[in-house]
Parts: structure tokens; C-alpha cells; sequence
């Protein structure tokens, strides 16, 4: 099975999929490393992607999706996955992929952002994220708001794993 943790930024997408995969003993992969350079750039800038920026993205990890359910892998992948058409492309087989959406209010994304360091992802951000998200019809809708451990549990408990 391949669970994708998806949100906007600053949702906790990499630290609850990192939690995620370690009580399972899966592998982790964090979509942002799948990013192309040029992509990383705008985005430190401040300079939303459009689909054509993302189009190559979405495709790495596809591929490594279709990799690890080639392989029998399983694994937990951390990707913002913000519009259907995207969650679409990823999910390669609905029954063994499944999507789990990380939501919560503007107040408290905007919050752990100021107090985030080191990500090339740039705050000012928040807002384009936020006005593209389209609310996924097939996902576990989890609440950040609880501790990561908690949250972890939850989704477990939702996967029946």
C-alpha cells in the first residue's frame, strides 16, 4: 500500500508522513525533493507553479509510485497533491493507493509557517495554496490540529493499519 499525506504547505505533510511510515516500518519519500531546481527557485521567491511547472513533478512521482507497487514496496509519500487532476495522475490504483488530506485552518497553517526554518518554500505562499486546494472526494480528511502522534494513530486506525 501507498499512502499519500497531502495538504498545503506547512500542514504537516513531511513530519506526519515521516511519523507515519516509521510506526509502520514503511519508506518515506518527501515530494518536495522531487522538485525540479528552477521549481524551488520560484517557489523561495514567492512565485506560484502553474501546471506546466508541476507537470514534470507530478510525473517523478508517478513513477516512483508505479516503482514501489511494481516492487511491492510499501511506503508513505508526502506531495501537496492540491487539485483532483493531480490526485488523479498519482493515483495509479485506486485500491492500493490511498490518499490522506491534512486540514486545518489558515490561523494555525499560518502559524507553524512563521515558525518554520530552512524549507525553500516561501510563506507568502500560503494564500495561492489555499486558493487552489480542491478538497480531495476520495481521502481521509484528517485534523492538524492534534499532536503528530495522534494524527498518526488516526490515519492508522482510518487505514485499518
Amino acid at each position: 500500500m501507498i499512502v499519500i499525506v497531502m495538504g498545503v504547505t506547512g500542514a504537516g505533510k513531511t513530519t506526519v508522513g515521516r511519523a507515519l511510515a516509521g510506526a509502520l516500518g514503511w519508506e518515506f519519500h518527501d515530494g518536495d525533493e522531487l522538485h525540479s531546481e528552477e521549481s524551488k527557485r520560484k517557489m523561495h521567491r514567492g512565485i506560484a507553479l502553474d501546471d506546466v511547472d508541476r507537470a514534470p513533478w507530478l510525473g517523478a512521482i508517478r513513477k516512483l509510485i508505479e516503482g514501489m507497487l511494481t516492487e511491492g514496496r510499501n511506503g508513505v509519500v508526502a506531495c501537496s497533491a492540491l487539485k483532483q487532476s493531480y490526485r488523479d495522475e498519482i493515483v495509479v490504483d485506486p485500491k492500493s493507493v490511498k490518499i490522506v488530506y491534512l486540514k486545518g485552518s489558515k490561523e494555525v497553517i499560518a502559524e507553524r509557517l512563521r515558525g518554520r526554518t530552512g524549507h525553500f518554500m516561501n510563506p507568502d505562499l500560503l494564500p495561492s495554496q489555499i486558493d487552489t486546494i480542491e478538497e480531495p472526494r476520495d481521502a481521509i480528511v484528517v485534523d492538524i490540529s492534534g499532536a503528530p502522534e495522534a494524527i498518526v494513530s488516526e490515519i492508522r486506525s482510518r487505514l485499518g493499519i
